[in-house]
């Protein structure tokens, strides 16, 4: 399973739009995202959505900065600053720890990726276009996003909005 942050709406839609633009048509099967963990226990689905249930209810909207650009090799991602959402990912590892395979236990660096899996040329092309009229911009942190992994494409599993982005 992959747990992911949802974007409020404006931020969401620049993301994938630039995704769909620059990521590779073929290859392009799942939503913009910033994933958070990328490989928990399926058999723990249920108890993952009751500890997510109730951290949603206690986490207010996350304050985003855009702040500038992370060259892949073979891509190109948004860097995304914001300690609420390392402090959040951090105590959901905390909790999880003993799931975490090692990329999960790693270091996170919050990136939104919207191009991947070209030339590096292409990409360090695509870099240079997007820097050259970038201004940082903020966003929301919304709630949470649980998928399933299909062998590529994923598949919604459970959202968790954020207090005060209920209706």
């Amino acid at each position: 399973m992959i747990l992911t942050l949802r974007f409020d709406a404006a931020l969401g839609a620049r993301f994938e739009r630039e995704r769909r633009q620059y990521f590779p048509p073929k290859r392009n099967l799942i939503p913009a995202h910033l994933t958070l963990f990328h490989a928990l226990p399926g058999s723990e689905e249920p108890g993952i959505i009751r500890h997510l249930r109730a951290l949603a209810d206690e986490t207010p909207p996350l304050p985003l900065r855009v702040s500038g650009f992370r060259f892949l090799g073979r891509g190109v991602a948004y860097e995304i600053e914001s300690p609420a959402l390392l402090a959040l990912r951090g105590d959901l590892a905390k909790h999880w720890k003993p799931w975490l395979t090692p990329q999960d236990a790693q270091g996170f660096r919050p990136h939104v990726t919207v191009q991947n899996k070209v030339e590096p040329e292409a990409a360090r092309s695509l870099l240079q276009h997007l820097q050259a009229g970038f201004e940082p911009a903020w966003g929301i942190g919304t709630g949470l996003l649980l998928w399933r992994y299909l062998g590529g494409p994923w598949e919604l599993a459970a959202e968790f909005s954020f207090p005060s982005d209920r209706t």
